[in-house]
């Protein structure tokens, strides 16, 4: 998508992948992209308190991913809100991986958002470059039957990985829930956490859930094994791979 189509009109702000974070590689191998959470509804401009909670995690898949060449960005999106049809956060993610591919080449992507970053994440599965989406306790509109579902054709070819608080507040589990099991029916390759006790933070099992996701994106893109609870969750059929717990202490033992 051309960096042009996304600036809209009296000197709107444009989204930015800014410098990448954490440690430097010798040649990229791949890029994990992470998108922050946002709002439903905002005419805001993009928050820094997302931004900067978005940081820490970065930092570990690129620390984790350093030997294969990975390469991580926090995407700073034009504002907050996704803002129904605009669907402005899921496009400003398209335009990041497009960014990816101009800067670095034709290297593979894994998108990794969490809350409204996790919906946009979800969303801009199809572009060519993504092979993988981390959704953190993503947000999702309620089912409603005058509109047409979230979509997930997008995500066929890709592998998918779903991790939520079971005492989320803020974005309701049970929503993720049915969205992997459409998703699953289309795509096998898609499984999904459940964090027993955990919030919409999931600060918690806040080590358990770097862990899983610096597990997956080392499998999902450089072909790393993965550890056997996440290899199980994705050949387990529904419901078992999709309510899969996640167990205090996973990553005890790898890639600390």
């Amino acid at each position: 998508m051309a960096h042009h189509a996304l600036v809209g009109t009296g000197g709107a702000r444009a989204p930015r992948l800014g410098q990448p974070v954490g440690s430097s590689v010798a040649a990229v191998g791949g890029v994990v992209l992470l998108l922050p959470d946002g709002e439903p509804v905002s005419g805001r401009g993009p928050s820094p308190g997302a931004h900067a909670a978005a940081v820490p995690l970065a930092r570990r898949l690129a620390r984790a991913g350093r030997a294969d060449g990975l390469v991580a960005h926090v995407v700073r999106y034009r504002g907050r809100g996704w803002n129904g049809a605009d669907e402005r956060l899921a496009a400003d993610a398209r335009w990041a991986v497009s960014e990816v591919v101009r800067r670095y080449g034709d290297v593979p992507v894994c998108l990794a958002g969490r809350g409204m970053g996790g919906r946009a994440a979800l969303r801009a599965a199809g572009h060519t470059a993504v092979n993988a989406v981390l959704a953190l306790a993503p947000w999702l509109p309620e089912d409603d039957v005058a509109a047409a579902p979230e979509p997930v054709k997008q995500l066929a070819g890709r592998r998918v990985v779903v991790v939520h608080g079971t005492n989320d507040r803020r974005t309701d589990p049970e929503l993720s829930y049915r969205l992997a099991e459409r998703a699953k029916k289309t795509n096998r390759d898609t499984c999904r956490f459940e964090v027993h006790s955990d919030g919409h933070a999931l600060r918690e099992h806040r080590d358990e859930v770097r862990a899983l996701a610096a597990d997956f994106v080392l499998g999902a893109l450089f072909g790393h094994p993965f550890a056997r609870p996440l290899a199980d969750a994705f050949a387990a059929p529904p419901p078992l791979g999709l309510r899969m717990p996640l167990a205090s202490g996973f990553g005890g033992s790898r890639r600390r």
